[in-house]
């Protein structure tokens, strides 16, 4: 059975994506899925740092041994976190980013798609060609947005592109969990400005106790019992 690959991306840098991200690999986790994170933003490398993940090697090293016919298993490459959740991490220095061809992407999937239940593919905002090859490969692309102006237009021109070359596969998330307060856009208002349905909300009431040190410990937050049910109670846009 081939996985279920779902990239999160975004219009916008701190929009909340990776962090989307991995309380989704928690969720699948929970559910006793078989969960490989590609981090794909390859500029920032978050995700191994927020995990407190001491990997040895990433996906540059799968690109270079590659392309030096030094290439064995995709395992060598990849990073356990728990025993259902396993991390592809990008380069441990930023500077790799830009040797790294699109064409790795194709591969590694490959290389995967039978192995795990769900790969979790995290981007940076950037329409590249290693990111266009990602949304390519998924079954969904979620766009992970905030409820301010900026965000609101830059996903409207989002829209008009997928409009233009027909494709649907994409949702949209607002997040609105890091705000204190209700953003100053409604749902009705997003929908109009964006000319597209906001598919789920994560909003200003969910609320994580101990979230700081939570992330200090390289723990993912829907793992812990009391967090897994806040997230499993985010609404449908305009409920």
């Amino acid at each position: 059975m081939e996985s279920l690959i779902l990239t999160l991306t975004s219009v916008k840098g701190g929009t909340g994506k990776t962090t989307n991200t991995l309380n989704l690999a928690g969720i699948y986790s929970k559910l006793n899925k078989k969960v490989l994170i590609i981090d794909l933003d390859l500029y920032s490398g978050d995700i191994a740092c927020i995990l407190n993940l001491n990997n040895k090697k990433d996906i540059y090293n799968v690109f270079e041994d590659l392309t030096n016919n030094n290439f064995k298993d995709i395992n060598d490459y990849i990073t356990k976190y728990n025993d259902n959740i396993d991390v592809l991490c990008a380069p441990n220095d930023p500077r790799f980013a830009n040797k790294i061809s699109s064409t790795i992407i194709n591969f590694i999937i490959t290389k995967v798609a039978k192995r795990y239940d769900v790969i979790l593919i995290d981007t940076n905002h950037f329409l590249n060609s290693l990111n266009l090859t990602a949304f390519e490969k998924s079954n969904k692309i979620i766009y992970v947005i905030k409820n301010d102006l900026m965000n609101l237009k830059s996903m409207k021109t989002f829209v008009s592109i997928y409009n233009n070359m027909n494709r649907n596969n994409y949702k949209i998330l607002l997040y609105e969990a890091t705000n204190k307060y209700k953003g100053p856009y409604s749902i009705s208002d997003i929908s109009n400005v964006i000319k597209h349905d906001i598919d789920y909300v994560i909003p200003n009431t969910f609320n994580l106790k101990n979230i700081n040190q939570e992330i200090t410990k390289g723990h993912i937050l829907t793992l812990t019992t009391n967090n897994i049910k806040q997230y499993n109670d985010i609404k449908r846009g305009g409920s």
